[in-house]
């Protein structure tokens, strides 16, 4: 335990200092936030009621699926891997350090558009503070899930970063956060059911009964970590 501590802190260290994790947590995320959320609230002033769940499912996909496979891929497509093998590591500790320090960085994003966003654009706060972040931890737990599938399944870097935005971009655009959901054709809205991004959306803004947002992304969560587990088992045998 002392040992999994002790990685996690020092990859929350290694992160502060990682101009590509400031980039895509941080930089282009609260940009976004910054930009859209101003044409937003003028275009359509209903929108306040949404801006923070909204701009929040944008960063963590961001994060999730083009911040955190970078890193992944640094470890298990690189030497590092056998030096955890050659000194007993268990492969599994660097994809939880990872997970864990992105999961501190996107949450304290996601912290700063909640209280910004009243500020900045008049939107409105959720109902049950509480109650949201809770709803927001398990959002970035599945979108998490899904990027570390990502990383650690692509060793190229240079393919890796075509195939992030081939998962960010549709994650965003069929979620609902950029136009309502109902507006799409239905074989683009269930190509967006397949990301946590559409779902996540719909439990952070209360659309329909919690239990119909949570088990698609408990089906999603489970699925990612057994293929996760599968990959893990992969790259110890290699």
């Amino acid at each position: 335990m002392s040992a999994f501590l002790y990685g996690a802190a020092l990859q929350w260290k290694l992160d502060i200092r990682s101009k590509a994790l400031l980039i895509t947590c941080y930089l282009v995320p609260l940009l976004f936030f910054a930009v859209m959320g101003g044409i937003f609230t003028s275009l359509m002033p209903e929108a306040k009621s949404t801006l923070i769940q909204s701009m929040t499912v944008m960063g963590v996909s961001m994060g999730a699926l083009v911040g955190l496979p970078p890193s992944l891929t640094e470890i298990y497509g690189s030497d590092i891997k056998k030096v955890y093998k050659a000194n007993g590591v268990p492969l599994y500790l660097g994809l939880f350090t990872i997970s864990l320090s992105a999961f501190l960085h996107l949450m304290l994003m996601c912290l700063i558009i909640y209280i910004a966003a009243p500020i900045a654009f008049g939107a409105q706060l959720p109902e049950r503070p509480l109650w949201y972040f809770i709803r927001l931890s398990i959002f970035i737990g599945v979108s998490l899930s899904l990027g570390s599938i990502l990383g650690l399944s692509v060793k190229n870097q240079s393919k890796l970063t075509m195939v992030s935005q081939i998962a960010f971009l549709p994650s965003i655009m069929l979620s609902g956060i950029m136009f309502p959901a109902g507006l799409l054709p239905r074989p683009l809205a269930a190509i967006g059911s397949i990301f946590p991004a559409a779902w996540g959306y719909r439990l952070l803004t209360g659309d329909g009964s919690v239990c119909s947002s949570l088990f698609p992304l408990a089906v999603i969560f489970a699925v990612c970590a057994a293929i996760c587990v599968l990959a893990l088992r992969r790259l110890q045998s290699e």
